[in-house]
């Protein structure tokens, strides 16, 4: 068990490999791609079970032993979405993360699920630690690519919460709960036309625990749930974002359940979405992931990735989400 980043207990479903031996595995990796054919088990029985910084470890011992690039080698011997999910698994992951914000950000049209998942439910110094991939890989700051990229007051949301200035304490005061709660009213159920800014203030800034108490009293004041407030006052991607915080501030793990839910149900899977929330999440809190997606769907996440999807592809994804 670790502690997330916040504060609660998480089991994740890749851990350090014990017996880990970086050399032994990159020979492992050689032999998998050598010669005739590809072996993807031996590849997968490797990298779905060492943790992203001793896969790190390998690919600089196989540059060691063979002056090979092991993810160019990776990227010539794998396709589809075998290949995708093996060179995610192999990039450390704030570039990762970096990588996949840059891509929602350009291209047409901005992929808005992309920068909620990872705004909306991360820590201050992940977002902190992602930026500066981020300035690193693409020589612009995260927040210039989201002012020029969004619009109206989902871009308010972002860069605010690009700002990565949540309170993350764990303290709790319940009149200024009391207040928050009263202000959010006013700033929507209260008013013709809604008061974004407050909501963006009190979203974005109040720690985790104090944003519980808010919620209550919003409920013991108004009988109804702030999401049902943020369902009826707000529309598009800005209701998306806010209500993606509320979700994650009540039960983190159904709202990362319900994004891996999504990326497969209905027509043809989201892969992208599939692979970057299995492999981020695969070290965090897999476990309560899992849990949560049994709850809600009635069936485990593992028959809905069987379901899904085939082949080594498949191999590959279970390996990670079983601990």
């Amino acid at each position: 068990m670790s502690h997330g980043s916040y504060g609660y207990q998480t089991s994740p479903t890749v851990v350090p490999y014990d017996g880990f031996d970086a050399r032994a595995d990159a020979e492992t990796l050689r032999k998998a791609m050598k010669g005739f054919g590809t072996d993807e088990k031996a590849i997968i029985h490797v990298l779905a079970n060492r943790n992203n910084l001793q896969r790190q470890e390998i690919a600089s011992q196989f540059k060691t032993l063979y002056g090979k690039d092991l993810i160019k080698d990776l990227k010539s011997e794998l396709s589809g979405n075998m290949e995708k999910l093996v060179l995610a698994l192999m990039m450390p992951l704030p570039q990762f993360y970096a990588k996949e914000l840059h891509d929602a950000l350009s291209g047409l049209g901005t992929d808005e699920t992309v920068l909620i998942e990872v705004l909306c439910t991360m820590s201050n110094h992940e977002i902190s630690i992602i930026k500066q991939a981020y300035e690193a890989m693409f020589r612009k700051t995260l927040e210039d690519d989201l002012m020029s990229d969004t619009s109206g007051n989902f871009k308010r949301l972002m860069v605010s919460l690009c700002c990565a200035n949540r309170d993350e304490s764990f303290n709790v005061d319940q009149s200024a709960a009391m207040e928050d709660a009263r202000q959010l009213l006013q700033a929507g159920e209260l008013r013709f036309g809604t008061d974004e800014s407050t909501f963006n203030a009190i979203l974005v800034q109040r720690n985790m625990a104090q944003l519980q108490q808010i919620f209550k009293e919003y409920h013991n004041i108004t009988g109804h749930d702030i999401d049902e407030a943020i369902e009826n006052e707000f529309s598009g991607d800005i209701k998306k974002g806010l209500l993606a915080i509320v979700k994650c501030v009540k039960n983190r793990p159904g709202f990362f359940a319900e994004q891996l839910y999504k990326s497969m149900k209905g027509l043809g899977t989201d892969d992208n979405r599939l692979i970057r929330l299995v492999v981020t999440r695969c070290e965090v809190d897999m476990g309560e992931i899992k849990n949560a997606f049994v709850q809600c769907y009635k069936e485990s996440l593992e028959d809905f990735i069987s379901g899904d999807c085939s082949g080594h592809y498949k191999k590959c994804l279970l390996a990670l989400i079983q601990s």
